[in-house]
């Protein structure tokens, strides 16, 4: 029996994948969360044989539960699950040595074959992920302009991001500049755009 944890915030979704998975007689499911805090925890206590992550969700995203699913030495196998084929979350997802990243619209017997597959030792990534990889686009942006530009995403100023990290604002309207420069786009907004497109912040 093969013991998954589903990890989704959109309820309806969720519903569906745990009523298709069930049908399935080597299939059961151990524990669903509605956000990623909820899932680590859930993780820790029934220690599935299978985790299913949805990249993106409330407290801690897929990528991160992973993450600590690593960090532990969980022996689980991890799939995530994605609405956009960005290259900066593929490559994490390959740091992390996820064992399957497919896409949401694929059809659910592709889900169920995906996890079968992850269980006999293969990787499973979805046909246009693939190809997002095999671009292999590497994030330009190092640590500070990442930190800088997330807190302009979040609607920071200047100002309060210097407050925040303890710089000069200078030192921020250079991080700023460089980010710009690497993204090669003209604003600092479009530079929030472009690294959330990418999936690099």
């Amino acid at each position: 029996m093969i013991r998954i944890c589903i990890a989704e915030d959109q309820q309806l979704l969720r519903g569906a994948l745990i009523s298709i998975m069930e049908l399935e007689d080597d299939f059961h499911i151990a524990a669903e969360a509605a956000d990623g805090e909820e899932a680590w925890a859930l993780i820790q206590k029934e220690k599935p044989d299978v985790c299913i992550l949805d990249i993106e969700m409330p407290h801690l995203s897929g990528l991160e539960v992973a993450a600590k699913i690593r960090c532990h030495n969980y022996p689980c196998k991890i799939m995530i699950m994605t609405t956009f084929a960005r290259t900066g979350y593929l490559q994490e997802a390959m740091d992390l040595q996820i064992d399957a990243y497919v896409l949401k619209d694929e059809p659910i017997q592709y889900v169920i074959g995906a996890v079968r597959k992850m269980m006999q030792g293969e990787r499973v990534i979805s046909q246009d992920l693939a190809a997002a990889l095999f671009m292999n686009e590497r994030n330009p942006l190092n640590e500070r302009e990442i930190n800088v530009l997330k807190l302009v995403k979040d609607g920071y100023t200047t100002n309060e991001i210097s407050k925040k990290l303890f710089l000069t604002k200078g030192t921020i309207r250079n991080y700023l500049s460089l980010s710009i420069q690497k993204l090669e786009v003209e604003t600092r907004q479009q530079a929030v755009q472009k690294a959330v497109e990418k999936g690099w912040i």
